[in-house]
């Protein structure tokens, strides 16, 4: 089985569009954990363009009752005030990634070549307050095992290639699929767990769900998506129906 994180910025960036608290996000990871979703994933940006600091603490005070089921994930890069964020809050697991001035999400996994001192340093500290850490990577040896010298504890693998790969089909989805599992087996070998996010959705998570050694996935803009036809509730339990299998 494959644990689902439902990331919840799309509901924050409807809300912050008009002001005010409508879509409650309060509201909207509960119907989430009630439809059974066993993570909720929110990336405080600096631009506070979804996810806010207040958000972050009052989903953490929301889930506590129920943090033996349900993991709380908090993904972000390493400016000052996210890493204080993290430690004030104490989330199941972080994730680290690199953010790029004016992207509209994330693009690309760490390069290898950053250097290591400060991501250690932070992961570090994270462990400190039993924060597990997990690093946004490329499907490639190089990155991974750049992870694993860090002290990571898991790699997040960057999908959107092999959703790209997915809607061509043939050959190009043979391609990804071998270079995604290469990728889970060499974590898997360098004792790193494995998380995997970025243009998942109800169309190709099957098929990427049945590679070796994957523990979660995180999937937030196709589900929100979906949950506006169907419901967020019935559109966490069509993902739920996917990831159990």
């Amino acid at each position: 089985m494959v644990r689902l994180s439902v990331n919840v910025n799309k509901v924050a960036t409807i809300r912050n569009s008009r002001g005010g608290e409508v879509p409650s996000i309060l509201r909207a990871v509960e119907v989430c954990v009630e439809a059974g979703a066993p993570g909720i994933t929110v990336h405080p940006r600096e631009d506070e363009r979804h996810i806010l600091p207040d958000d972050v603490y009052a989903i953490a005070e929301a889930l506590e009752p129920v943090r033996n089921r349900v993991e709380y994930n908090i993904e972000g890069d390493l400016r000052p005030g996210l890493v204080k964020l993290v430690e004030r809050v104490r989330p199941d697991q972080c994730t680290l990634v690199p953010v790029r001035p004016g992207e509209v999400t994330s693009e690309a996994g760490w390069p290898p070549g950053t250097p290591k001192a400060p991501l250690r340093e932070i992961i570090e500290r994270f462990h400190q307050v039993g924060v597990r850490v997990s690093v946004f990577v490329d499907p490639e040896p190089a990155p991974i095992e750049w992870a694993a010298e860090l002290g990571a504890d898991r790699v997040e693998l960057y999908t959107e290639p092999y959703a790209r790969a997915f809607e061509q089909g043939g050959g190009a989805l043979e391609t990804a699929l071998e270079r995604y599992e290469a990728a889970c087996r060499h974590a898997h070998e360098l004792g790193l767990g494995i998380n995997a996010g970025h243009d998942l959705d109800l169309e190709n998570l099957a098929t990427f769900v049945r590679l070796p050694h994957i523990d979660e996935v995180s999937i937030g803009h196709a589900l929100v998506s979906r949950a506006l036809f169907v419901g967020l509730a019935e559109a966490v339990s069509e993902y739920l129906r996917i990831t159990s299998h």
